[in-house]
This record gives structure tokens, C-alpha cells and sequence, in this order.
């Protein structure tokens, strides 16, 4: 098993986990507010956070996986080379926003918060945490992006029969 499946099934599970944790806090909540007339006070906050985890995790994991959305036209007309460098330079475009939108902006507003102890309103948590997804996830996506460029290398090699 590659190190790349090994962290795909770890990131999977995790995500897994996550969903299954939003899923009893909203439970929880719904039970709460119609079952026992009090709506409760921390699992509306949970589920948000819990939310954004999912949500910005779970891109850089489809990322990986190749199930993102894309708009393919070109990369379906081209072959051989004219294909090859393509998907080196939309890889290499994703990994330059990735560093500086999510690693290296996210980096600063993990900081400003944390140096700010701004917490959250019900669970009394750094919001530190909860955005220390952003370069977490952004740096997830540059792994995956480094290693389709390998793959493409590979795809490339002598004999290859899938680029010319």
C-alpha cells in the first residue's frame, strides 16, 4: 500500500468521522429544541465549525482523488506533450494558490487570531483551531498536486502508451 493510499484512508476516515459527529450534534439539537423545549446552546456553533472542517478538508481530499470539478475541453483536444505540460501547469497553478491563499493567508489568520484569544461564543474554543484547517488543507492539496505531477512524469517514461 502507497504512502498516498495509506493517508487517503486516513483522511476518509477522518472525514467520516467528522460528518458522523455533525450529524449527532444537529440530532441533538433538533431533540433538544422540539423534544425538550430548550433549544441547546453549543450544537448550532459545533455544527458551523464542524461544517467548515468537512468542507475545506474534504476539497483537498477530492482534490486528490480527481473529483473536482473541472472544466476539461482542452485537456480532451490535446495529446502527447501539448497534454502533459497542461496538467503540469493547471497542477503547478493550483499549488501557487494553495501556498498563498490557504497555507500561507490561512497561516496569518490562525496567528492574528490566536494572538487576539478570540474565541468562539458557545464553546469558548480558539477560533485558531477551527481556521487551522485552511493551511492544513492547503498543504494537502500541494502533496496531492506534487504527487499527480509525479505520476504524470511516470506516465511520460519510455514505452508509455498514454502520452506520446
Amino acid at each position: 500500500m502507497t504512502l498516498k493510499e495509506k493517508s487517503d484512508i486516513y483522511i476518509g476516515h477522518f472525514l467520516a468521522f467528522l460528518m458522523a459527529l455533525m450529524l449527532l450534534s444537529v440530532v441533538w439539537q433538533v431533540f433538544t429544541r422540539y423534544i425538550m423545549g430548550e433549544a441547546s446552546d453549543f450544537t448550532d456553533e459545533l455544527a458551523r465549525y464542524l461544517l467548515i472542517w468537512i468542507g475545506t478538508l474534504g476539497a483537498a481530499y477530492i482534490s486528490g482523488q480527481k473529483m473536482h470539478l473541472a472544466i476539461d475541453l482542452l485537456p480532451e483536444k490535446l495529446s502527447g506533450k501539448a497534454n502533459y505540460r497542461l496538467n503540469v501547469v493547471i497542477s503547478l497553478f493550483i499549488m501557487v494558490f494553495a501556498l498563498f491563499v490557504m497555507i500561507i493567508g490561512g497561516s496569518r489568520l490562525v496567528y492574528i487570531t490566536f494572538t487576539l484569544d478570540q474565541a468562539s461564543a458557545s464553546l469558548q474554543i480558539p477560533l485558531a483551531y477551527v481556521y487551522s484547517i485552511l493551511p492544513i488543507s492547503g498543504l494537502l492539496i500541494i502533496y496531492y498536486k506534487v504527487l499527480d505531477i509525479m505520476n504524470l512524469k511516470m506516465d511520460k517514461s519510455p514505452g508509455s502508451k498514454t502520452v506520446e
